[in-house]
């Protein structure tokens, strides 16, 4: 008997193995360049997994390998793994050569189907600790593993399918905010599509990235020529600490003053970018109670619909220029890797989470893939 990893014969007894197979709406060719994509593992990260890349040395090419720090409650370790047994559009392995497993071989099988593709994940695995960790694995990891697999085949047809509506040529697509928790999800989303992504930060540009220091007006328009759209989702955090005079200050300058400097320097491209999508709030409506709001309702009062007024605003230069204006009234955006979610998560496992005020109150929310 030979196993999808090429391997002959039956698994020793102490090994497992679990399997999921779908079907895509894309060909095997194309579905393999999706995950050979920089940003793929990042994609197919579980929300509830904490992932950190440490290092690569490809894509999934013979001999190419990750480092990652994956973090379980207070616990991180290492996990090295290599890529092997690649046969481009038709499969590539993953085999742990350094992590919590006794043993792990991970085979990404893609075969055609009417449909377009068929992927079956197969993983090959053995916890440590020999018998004993066979013993308390098999109460929770084939569970934990279909989980998994079903988290990446969802996202994967989501994607696909979201990249194939779209019929136009890759873009260069500068976004501000990309370590962010939008941002660094989108940023995957994007090169996985094979959009060519510029990040813009504000410390150490890599030579790939484009430098700004919106405080100070500096930003390298050089950087942004030839650049074809601009998501700026970079801003201080409104809810990362109280609201006392300093800190409504630095959310107020940074999205002001950022979008400001970063429209002017669009404004000022030989060939500006033929659009920018700014991140706003429906913080720019204020408190309206029941009353039902659109896009053409007009800004409320407060703090936070002033500066949502001011930050939509400052997209000025850039509009004037002729470049299509997006901006993004978003309400809370919800994720388990972090925000608001993050945050409430762990009262809530613990049995002390509950109803908030009244429990009356308007919340208007977004998932992060929606968004």
């Amino acid at each position: 008997m030979t196993d999808p990893s090429g391997q002959s014969g039956p698994p020793p007894p102490a090994f497992r193995s679990v399997r999921k197979t779908s079907t895509l709406p894309a060909s095997p060719e194309e579905v393999f360049a999706w995950h050979a994509r920089e940003g793929a593992l990042e994609r197919l990260t579980p929300p509830w997994v904490r992932m950190e890349v440490l290092d690569r040395t490809g894509g999934v090419e013979d001999g190419t390998r990750v480092t990652l720090r994956i973090k379980m409650g207070p616990v991180s370790f290492r996990w090295i793994a290599e890529h092997r047994d690649t046969v481009p559009g038709a499969q590539f392995v993953d085999e742990q050569i350094e992590g919590p497993f006794a043993h792990w071989i991970h085979t990404h099988r893609f075969d055609p189907d009417p449909v377009g593709s068929r992927l079956t994940d197969h993983i090959e695995y053995a916890p440590p600790f020999g018998a004993v960790g066979v013993a308390l694995g098999d109460l929770c990891l084939p569970r934990d593993i279909e989980r998994m697999l079903r988290y990446r085949h969802d996202t994967l047809e989501a994607d696909l399918r979201s990249h194939r509506h779209v019929e136009t040529p890759p873009w260069r697509v500068a976004v501000t905010g990309s370590r962010g928790l939008i941002g660094s999800q989108l940023v995957p989303f994007l090169t996985t599509g094979g959009h060519d992504v510029v990040r813009v930060v504000r410390s150490s540009p890599q030579p790939t990235e484009v430098g700004w220091r919106p405080e100070s007006g500096e930003i390298d328009r050089d950087g942004l020529a030839g650049i074809d759209a601009v998501i700026h989702l970079a801003g201080e955090s409104i809810a990362a600490r109280r609201w006392d005079a300093e800190h409504k200050a630095r959310v107020r300058q940074s999205r002001v003053v950022g979008t400001r400097v970063l429209s002017e320097a669009i404004a000022s491209l030989d060939r500006p970018p033929r659009v920018l999508i700014t991140a706003s709030a429906v913080g720019f409506y204020g408190s309206r109670g029941e009353e039902e709001l659109t896009e053409s309702s007009p800004p409320g009062d407060g703090f936070l619909a002033e500066v949502g007024r001011a930050w939509e605003e400052a997209t000025a230069p850039a509009h004037d220029a002729g470049v299509r204006v997006a901006m993004l009234r978003f309400g809370v955006v919800l994720s388990p890797r972090g925000g608001a979610l993050a945050t409430m998560l762990p009262a809530f496992r613990a049995g002390l989470g509950g109803r908030l005020g009244s429990g009356a109150q308007w919340m208007s929310w977004i998932s992060i893939d929606d968004a």
